[in-house]
């Protein structure tokens, strides 16, 4: 995948970058440390320039997240309280369980889309809940511009820094990247231990 993402990059600069960007944020397998890392470096063997690929990678990535947010209104609570009444006996969750989620991102929402915007894969995915809860529209922009841009601002920079060796910067990524997914995957069997020996306790 790496060599298709710098070939894209190599051949259409600032309008691959968004593009790839964008479609990273849609498809959160795409990995953004290797467009971002890839195309600071390039900012020193081409007529790119870091404020370009900063500007070009943070709109591509606001537009990935607006499509996203839409799929989240799309669903909405409501919709999603149907699908509980339907289905939700499987999980083991009802309709409260849903509301009670939707009252915790009304409260910290806002916070919530900023900060993952600095967490790889959930990044991506935030923007669903954000749009399931109807999240003002304005702020979401707001802080989700806001975190993409620092993540930006930080691996484009280091990509120019570190030029030929962008690729080293690229495996601490992974490493960064599998320990979050480890602490996700960590969590989530804690969240389901703990689910169900609350569901258990109740009968």
């Amino acid at each position: 995948m790496e060599n298709w993402i710098t070939e894209i990059m190599n051949e259409f600069g600032y309008w691959g970058i968004f593009l790839l960007i964008a479609l990273e944020n849609v498809f959160p397998p795409i990995p953004s440390e290797v467009i971002l890392t890839f195309g600071g470096f390039m900012t020193t063997t081409s007529e790119l320039t870091v404020v370009g690929v900063v500007a070009y990678s943070t709109i591509g990535s606001v537009a990935g997240a607006v499509i996203l947010y839409g799929i989240g209104r799309l669903i909405d609570v409501e919709r999603m309280e149907k699908i509980i009444d339907r289905w939700g006996h499987i999980l083991r969750l009802t309709k409260k369980d849903i509301r009670k989620a939707d009252q915790w991102f009304d409260k910290y929402g806002v916070w919530t889309v900023f900060f993952c915007r600095l967490i790889p894969l959930i990044r991506s995915l935030i923007s669903i809940p954000a749009g399931m809860s109807h999240m003002n529209f304005g702020m979401f922009l707001l802080f989700t511009t806001l975190g993409t841009l620092i993540w930006n601002v930080i691996l484009v920079n280091v990509g120019a820094a570190v030029g030929d060796s962008w690729e080293t910067i690229v495996k601490y990524m992974d490493i960064y990247s599998n320990f979050v997914y480890a602490f996700l995957a960590l969590a989530l069997i804690l969240f389901i231990v703990l689910f169900i020996k609350k569901r258990v306790a109740k009968k």
